[in-house]
């Protein structure tokens, strides 16, 4: 039963990957209709309205003295400041550049949990992770960018301090997945971003008079789809799987996107960006794979 579940964790974190993969189209359907923030406001907003129907079904919640800090903690990691750190990076570096950095998070994740969690790290796993981002690197190098980063360096750090935020959020998501159900966890990422992101997007731009099908088609997919579907099914994998073994799948993300876009957007694959999703396969896949034998928790071997 417990491999089983494993099995199962293993499912819904590939289906949360490509989800958020997805999720990048649709953003960029969105950004040609609405101002960011909006957008961001928007499907914070629906996948709110979708956890408020289905409340019933909200699972466990048992709140232990002290646990404010740490659910605090989680929705400012993100939502809030994960977004905000995002979209300032790719106003000033490159989405290839931005790919490059987002391939740190499995490693952040993974030093994270041995500090902090005391989840063992074994060599093949941080093989698998270095050869993953070795292919997430090199699928992003592959490509050819749409645009110039006017300030790499300074979009670079941005990215870096959102990677930060989503280790800091799976962390705080792991030590939470015990007392309070994947439901709850991921219906406050909803709410406190609608709250957060309302003002944000009042302030920063007017909302536009009328706004096609397709731009509303895409918010809703965002809200409903992304931000119910894939945090739900991304926070259910981290509570069944160790922190540092769940990161490993955010490498599929840059692949799932290109697998989209090729057939939505009608983008190709070059051989080079082909054999290099290929590589992030294998590393996550060789991330996974576990030895018969039985380490001690917190053991570095």
């Amino acid at each position: 039963m417990h491999e089983q579940g494993k099995r199962v964790a293993v499912v819904c974190l590939i289906i949360a990957m490509a989800l958020w993969g997805s999720s990048f189209i649709a953003l960029k359907l969105a950004f040609a209709e609405l101002p960011p923030l909006w957008v961001i406001f928007g499907r914070m907003a629906l996948g709110s309205l979708v956890f408020l129907l289905a409340w019933r079904w909200r699972g466990q919640m048992h709140y232990r003295a002290g646990d404010w800090k740490y659910l605090l903690g989680l929705a400012a990691c993100e939502p809030c400041l994960y977004f905000l750190f995002e979209a300032l990076a790719l106003q000033h570096t490159s989405a290839a550049q931005a790919g490059m950095v987002t391939a740190l998070l499995p490693l952040l994740v993974a030093v994270g949990a041995f500090i902090f969690l005391h989840e063992r790290i074994s060599r093949t796993t941080l093989a698998g992770f270095l050869l993953a981002l070795i292919g997430a690197v090199w699928l992003s190098l592959a490509g050819s960018a749409d645009e110039h980063a006017s300030n790499p360096m300074l979009g670079n750090a941005y990215e870096l301090l959102a990677m930060l935020c989503a280790t800091g959020y799976t962390l705080l998501l792991k030590h939470l997945s015990a007392r309070y159900s994947p439901f709850l966890l991921t219906a406050m990422v909803a709410f406190v971003g609608t709250v957060f992101f309302l003002p944000l997007a009042w302030l920063s731009a007017p909302l536009p008079a009328t706004i096609s099908l397709m731009g509303m088609g895409a918010v809703a997919y965002l809200g409903i789809v992304v931000t119910v579907g894939a945090y739900g099914l991304y926070n259910f994998g981290v509570s069944r799987l160790p922190a540092s073994q769940a990161s490993g799948f955010t490498n599929l993300i840059p692949v799932f996107t290109l697998l989209f876009a090729i057939v939505l957007l009608d983008e190709s694959l070059n051989p080079m960006q082909m054999l290099a999703a290929a590589l992030v396969f294998a590393g996550v896949l060789l991330s996974q794979w576990r030895a018969p034998r039985v380490v001690p928790a917190g053991v570095l071997d």
